[in-house]
């Protein structure tokens, strides 16, 4: 039975993790059972960090960006010392079932606690990136794509005034999720993401079509098999000697007030985390596929790569 268990952000942060704690709390005390917070992500569970939550303190911070547990990328868990004290830790507290929320890392250290020490523990995909297999969505994905579209209408306006190309790049490492869906949906005339082969001399044969007013917005995922935005940036003046100006969105995608979608989606996962444990579930990771949850193992989510939809890149190919 589960009586007392913890819930920790870990990895990079994304909007909705509020949304994601509060729900677990409210939702285990509606089942009695106790809830603590890990202060810090996998560092806190290594100190012996936690706090206990209950509704005061999860009250009104639904609407917020970032994580309230804050978070972090712990070097010590990467070692089995390390893991050994946070499996201690847990069992000192006498925490009977973990809820972890974060991306691939966070994932890769959960299942080494199952393995190596018998914690009862699922994820939820907490990354802005949508990268992770066995969900359609992650928590922050929303947001951040939201994020960047408005940035890029309001790049696109002095793009318009100036006559001028603009390289901007968008996170995902990894994966071209964001790129894409803000692509298409700002009326970008070139994607670039690592899931595609990118031709230069297209994008080139683009820019020369506007004429004299080269009016061009380029989106670029960081993890771009060119390079990043100022990389290609310096590829377009020394083959084709075209000016562009870059712009880098970088960290602002993180940030802010989750949207209606992310808060939803949060709040399902938290729930079905909780239940997933006081059920027995153990090393998974609970997302949502064709709007129903399922249960994926923690192995499989950070070691099987999330496919690109086809018709999204070929949307992209007759939009431009």
């Amino acid at each position: 039975m589960m009586k007392r268990i913890a819930v920790f952000t870990s990895g990079g942060d994304s909007p909705g993790m509020n949304a994601h704690i509060r729900a677990v709390v409210r939702y285990a005390l509606h089942k009695d059972i106790e809830v603590f917070g890990i202060i810090g992500g996998y560092n806190g569970m290594i100190k012996g960090e936690l706090i206990p939550l209950g509704r005061r303190e999860t009250a009104n911070i639904i609407s917020l960006g970032g994580t309230i547990l804050r978070t972090s990328r712990s070097m010590e868990f990467m070692t089995e010392e390390g893991r050994a004290k946070a499996a201690e830790n847990l069992k000192i507290s006498q925490i009977d079932g973990v809820v972890a929320c974060g991306g691939d890392g966070t994932f890769r250290g959960a299942h080494l606690l199952w393995l190596e020490h018998e914690i009862n523990i699922v994820g939820t995909p907490g990354t802005i990136d949508n990268d992770l297999f066995g969900t359609d969505y992650t928590i922050g994905y929303d947001t951040a794509i939201n994020t960047c579209a408005e940035a890029i209408d309001r790049i696109r306006d002095t793009a318009g005034s100036h006559g001028r190309v603009f390289i901007i790049e968008v996170m995902g490492r990894h994966a071209g999720f964001i790129a894409m869906d803000v692509g298409i949906s700002c009326g970008a005339e070139f994607i670039a993401v690592p899931e595609t082969v990118t031709d230069l001399d297209i994008l080139n044969e683009r820019i020369s079509q506007q004429g004299e007013h080269k009016r061009t917005i380029v989106i670029v995922g960081e993890g771009d098999e060119m390079g990043n935005a100022s990389t290609i940036a310096q590829i377009m003046k020394e083959r084709y000697n075209i000016d562009a100006k870059v712009t880098i969105l970088g960290h602002i995608q993180r940030g802010g007030s989750p949207t209606v979608r992310d808060r939803v989606l949060a709040s399902r996962l938290g729930v079905a985390a909780v239940d997933a444990l006081i059920n027995g579930v153990t090393d998974k990771f609970v997302g949502e596929i064709n709007h129903e949850i399922a249960y994926t193992p923690l192995e499989d989510a950070y070691s099987k790569k999330k496919l690109l939809p086809q018709y999204i890149i070929d949307l992209s190919e007759l939009l431009v």
